[in-house]
């Protein structure tokens, strides 16, 4: 049986964008009062003078002002409980729904403790969410500008020279193209547009780049295949304290990338995944997952073996669901993944590097440096540190070396035939530089940019 404390009053509030619902219940179950109120600071601070107590306890779902709700009731009531509104649905539908029976339901609820609770991230967590979500909707908004502009030349039969009419010579064409008068107006409107939003994604991503090199976790997740900035900030904005999860698996149903299971007697069916969560950190590890396909390393075995049976797509949603499972135990161990291409994640703490601080990394041989074997062949090379070179120069932890793995991780090394690759990330080597790759480099060293962005020439 459940015991009640007398002295406890349970608050239910129905939270909306302009008004709240409010029902307090005493210890039986019984309604002491309703109230309803405007939405605001004001009105909410006026609501809790009057009637919450230090010893009370409040409930509210999940929604867009939950947490500014919360940190404002906090210092007047013993707890606020937040809910998970799709559990609190399956739990108590009713046949009659309006705002006062939500509220008493969600009172009701807390009262008997069969309240599904939301975990309640912190503040840095909650800073990181928002900071990531206003930059995807920024690069929506881009996106939008571009469709419009792609509209309006197909509306009036206009192919482009190039593939891409937002690159130099393309502003350039787009200027110069004898429209009608609508038409010169609307594109002149969107291409204005477009430059004030991509100015403010580089002012926000700038940003974020700061936040991130100071994060060793984002550095973390960084070198994982396919994850950048963008991604690994999303992730950790998403998943939060990783403590929080079970394991990998349960971090990947959070996100969603778990099948979808209906199951009745003898009979059992696995469907798509259940696309719970957070939508936008699941396009991100899709779009991730998407790069991972030429990974020398065993998620790119993994991706490879699967897309021989399995549709492209199947095996972009599974591999995406992996790198959760992945980032989960990085998290949890503080520790890097151990598979990941030196030249690679070198790039990418570079890239990271340049955008948080403009500080460029010299490159070139060091003084008293032997020259290359290959020196005065033609044939081009560049070196390549050891991963652990290029942890320890990140100021990461080390990752495992080959001796240190367990049986079972070798052997699974050897059937996915990536034992090699392994074995060469642990040694410094020199890495052979393509024609396309030279002439590319070629050209940027002479225009007086570096071929990969980040680094200059000693």
């Amino acid at each position: 049986m459940l015991s009640f404390d007398p002295s406890l009053h349970y608050v239910g509030l129905d939270v909306h964008k302009h008004v709240v619902v409010a029902c307090i219940l005493d210890a039986h179950g019984q309604v002491l009062s309703r109230h309803r109120f405007p939405c605001t600071r004001v009105g909410l601070e006026r609501f809790a003078h009057q009637h919450l107590r230090p010893t009370d306890k409040v409930v509210l779902e999940a929604t867009t002002n939950t947490w500014e709700v919360v940190t404002l009731l906090k210092p007047f009531v013993a707890e606020v409980v937040v809910s998970n509104p799709l559990r609190t649905k399956a739990i108590a539908e009713a046949k009659i729904k309006t705002d006062k029976v939500d509220a008493l339901v969600l009172a009701q609820l807390l009262r008997c403790d069969f309240l599904p609770r939301v975990w309640e991230p912190g503040p840095d967590t909650q800073s990181l969410r928002r900071l990531t979500a206003r930059r995807a909707s920024l690069v929506m908004d881009k996106t939008a500008i571009k469709n419009r502009i792609h509209a309006l030349l197909h509306q009036r039969l206009i192919a482009a020279p190039m593939n891409d009419v937002f690159s130099g010579p393309g502003r350039a064409w787009l200027t110069t193209l004898p429209l009608d008068r609508d038409g010169q107006a609307a594109l002149a409107s969107d291409l204005r547009l477009l430059d004030l939003v991509e100015a403010e994604i580089a002012q926000q991503e700038k940003g974020l780049a700061q936040l991130g090199y100071a994060d060793p976790q984002v550095k973390l997740l960084m070198t994982l295949p396919g994850v950048d900035l963008t991604v690994a900030q999303t992730l950790l904005a998403t998943l939060g304290d990783v403590t929080r999860f079970r394991d990998g698996a349960q971090a990947a149903s959070y996100l969603g990338l778990v099948p979808s299971t209906k199951q009745s007697a003898a009979t059992c069916y696995h469907g798509s995944i259940t696309r719970q969560g957070n939508g936008h950190a699941r396009a991100m590890l899709v779009q991730a997952a998407q790069r991972v396909g030429t990974h020398p390393g065993p998620v790119g075995a993994f991706f490879r073996r699967l897309i021989k049976r399995k549709n492209r797509s199947v095996a972009v949603v599974a591999t995406a669901r992996k790198l959760v499972v992945i980032a989960w135990h990085m998290l949890r161990n503080n520790e890097p993944y151990r598979y990941a291409q030196p030249a690679t994640t070198q790039l990418k703490f570079a890239r990271l590097r340049l955008k948080a601080t403009g500080e460029k990394q010299k490159c070139g041989a060091r003084p008293g440096t032997a020259r290359a074997v290959t020196y005065g062949s033609g044939e081009h090379t560049r070196p390549v540190p050891a991963l652990s070179q290029v942890l320890r120069d990140s100021a990461l932890p080390p990752a495992k070396s080959v001796p240190q793995l367990s049986r079972g991780e070798l052997r699974m090394l050897k059937q996915s035939k990536t034992f090699s690759f392994v074995e060469q990330i642990q040694l410094p080597h020199r890495q052979v530089i393509k024609k396309a790759t030279q002439s590319k480099e070629a050209r940027t060293v002479k225009s007086g940019k570096s071929g990969r962005g980040d680094f200059t020439r000693s």
